[in-house]
């Protein structure tokens, strides 16, 4: 039922012939995917159907980008930002991660959640922070057409999802102040190069890696790869090698389980085979959703 009602909603916005396209486009794989997975497979659909609608609803919703306060039943209140462009929320999210981890020592006792509330807050309040960190770095995987202007396929941004092609064009062109990462694709999904409009102190191995995997590659995370550790899927005291194919991002969280009893394998086809526990089997790609 969470599944149907993904696909309903993911595609009410278009029209019924164009619905039914994305629909059987997707309906056969949608058992295996989570829901979260489901709904970015579903909007990368939606535009590749229609890049021009995709780009006129975008630019429409941009239009009415707004701040909305919320009192909550608890005495707290909520501050969201509304219809705003997803690569700016991306970096703006990634920075307050970067700081509120710089900021984390023994003796504060808050939580890492209260730590990023704070850091977001406190700067709109005037309060300055005692270390802001280096900018953060936005991923873009978009195709080499793409980025040319030969045609308007959706790009990438690992962990939030598929966005128009007119935003990775922007922070390709635009965004110089920042550092952006950047993973140019052939037709077929697969990494062509990498690389960042900064000199940044990364491993090109290191670089190859998060460019082949962009999310954790833990069953239905979509955490982006350059805010995991690189795991050893055969651990370096066991004789494991630090090379591409023994290395895979996994977030912190998922890290943690994979040493608690999880055991992973890379299959000849790149996909990895993980069992839990309970010797249950779960597979994920090299190509996220």
């Amino acid at each position: 039922m969470a599944r149907a009602k993904t696909i309903v909603y993911g595609t009410s916005h278009l029209s019924d012939q164009t619905a039914r396209d994305v629909v059987v486009r997707i309906v056969d794989r949608a058992p295996n995917l989570t829901t979260g997975q489901l709904s970015a497979r579903i909007r990368r659909l939606c535009v590749e159907a229609d890049p021009g609608e995709a780009k006129s609803r975008y630019e429409e919703a941009v239009e009415e980008r707004r701040i909305v306060t919320q009192a909550d039943v608890d005495g707290t209140a909520s501050l969201f930002g509304l219809n705003l462009p997803p690569h700016r929320i991306i970096a703006v999210t990634r920075r307050i991660n970067k700081i509120a981890r710089g900021l984390k020592h023994s003796d504060d006792a808050r939580t890492a959640d209260q730590i990023r509330a704070d850091v977001f807050l406190d700067p709109l309040a005037g309060v300055e922070l005692s270390d802001t960190g280096s900018r953060a770095t936005v991923d873009i995987r978009v195709a080499m057409g793409t980025l040319m202007g030969v045609d308007d396929k959706a790009a990438e941004i690992p962990g939030f999802g598929p966005v128009i092609a007119d935003i990775a064009r922007k922070v390709v062109q635009e965004q110089q102040d920042a550092e952006w990462r950047y993973t140019i694709i052939d037709g077929n999904g697969q990494a062509i190069t990498t690389g960042t409009t900064r000199r940044r102190p990364t491993t090109a191995r290191q670089r190859k890696v998060e460019a082949t995997h962009p999310t954790c590659v833990f069953p239905g995370c979509r955490m982006p790869s350059a805010d995991c550790d690189l795991d050893h899927r055969k651990q370096w005291v066991d004789g494991g090698p630090t090379t591409e194919d023994n290395l895979a991002p996994l977030c912190r969280h998922d890290h943690i389980v994979k040493h608690s009893g999880w055991t992973l394998a890379r299959l000849p086809n790149g996909d990895h085979q993980w069992i839990s526990r309970l010797g249950h089997t779960y597979l994920t790609g090299e190509k996220p959703p």
